[in-house]
């Protein structure tokens, strides 16, 4: 889809209505975003029954949950992204991220992501509103990284489980391997193995127009971007929050005291490949890794294992596919993997 005509400027007293509506959208997406944690307890639990506390009743909360939560933010971000963007050519974003260089590129994506409170699956549309701005893919994957592994809440749970020390050395490797894996992405040419979709996006083409856009046009670009885009990915968001779901609060602690002791000495291996299946941001994950540790599991095989769920979970996969080619996915998975072993492992010899 892309934009040819602009409506006619409006007056003064149209442009309050459109600010007006638009403030007025804003605070119903927020109510919207507050209420949807507490609705389904209500509506599954004391209407209609449900035990929540079981692994069917928890699963079917979980989806509903998770699936508004990331709707809301595919449509709140896309929209306020592309509104943003519609001011802003690509050529400008890339001078913020890209234009002084790669590897301030890479550090400033990186912390870009440990600031914001997302987990791997809420972080994909930043992602997607990055690439499409035309923000290098290298520096857009340091902040997929470093989005789910890094947040204030995980940090300050790990902390208060941990210690400090322990948490210091989290927040370092996690910000390493973010730039680390996003500086690999960048020895490849990654851009053809996005979905051409992400790059023909109604914003695009109104800042191809150049000029100042109205705030009328801004919206409706915006706008129309918002649907093309989650039109697309919506059907992965199901599939991978309904995977994510399925194995919710089946998290096998016991099997990784077993197959993941110290005395294996291919456990981070095994702590690695056995967290990709599973589904948690890092707040959730510190629970099990907490119990993994006072039953004798190497702190670097519990880090490992953390990094795995945070930042390689299916139903991320799943919905990443939308919008990278296999070919892109595959690398993106093994740069991840390799990266979080090397992790565990130094940090199984220093610790």
């Amino acid at each position: 889809m892309s934009v040819t005509a602009r409506p006619p400027a409006p007056g003064r007293e149209g442009t309050g209505r459109l600010w007006l509506g638009l403030v007025g959208t804003g605070s119903a997406w927020v109510l919207l975003y507050l209420l949807n944690e507490r609705l389904w307890p209500v509506l599954l639990g004391d209407w209609l029954g449900l035990d929540l506390t079981g692994r069917a009743g928890e699963s079917l909360a979980f989806f509903f949950y998770d699936t508004v939560k990331i709707m809301l933010l595919l449509v709140g971000l896309i929209f306020v992204v592309g509104m943003a963007r519609t001011t802003l050519s690509p050529e400008r974003v890339r001078d913020v991220l890209a234009g002084r260089g790669l590897l301030v590129g890479l550090v400033l994506a990186a912390l870009l992501g440990a600031v914001t409170p997302f987990c791997s699956c809420s972080s994909i549309p930043l992602f997607i509103g990055f690439v499409a701005a035309g923000v290098p893919l290298s520096i857009t994957l340091s902040f997929l990284i470093a989005s789910p592994l890094i947040n204030e809440v995980a940090v300050v749970m790990l902390g208060g489980t941990f210690g400090w020390g322990v948490t210091a050395v989290y927040v370092v490797a996690g910000l390493v391997l973010a730039i680390a894996a996003g500086w690999v992405f960048s020895r490849f040419d990654l851009d053809r193995w996005v979905e051409p979709f992400v790059f023909s996006t109604p914003v695009a083409a109104l800042s191809a127009e150049g000029g100042s856009p109205t705030l009328a046009a801004r919206i409706g670009a915006a706008r129309a971007e918002t649907r093309d885009i989650v039109g697309k990915v919506w059907p992965y968001v199901l599939v991978g929050v309904g995977l994510g779901a399925l194995i919710h609060g089946w998290v096998p602690a016991d099997f990784f005291a077993r197959y993941a002791g110290a005395d294996n000495p291919f456990a981070v291996v095994v702590a690695t490949v056995a967290g990709i299946p599973l589904y948690a941001n890092a707040a959730g994950v510190i629970p099990l890794a907490e119990a993994l540790w006072v039953k004798g599991v190497a702190l670097g095989t519990v880090m490992a294992f953390m990094m795995s769920v945070v930042a390689l979970s299916i139903p991320s996969l799943v919905m990443l596919r939308r919008v990278l080619r296999m070919p892109l996915l595959s690398l993106f998975t093994a740069i991840i993997a390799v990266g979080i072993v090397v992790v565990g492992l130094l940090l199984n010899l220093v610790t």
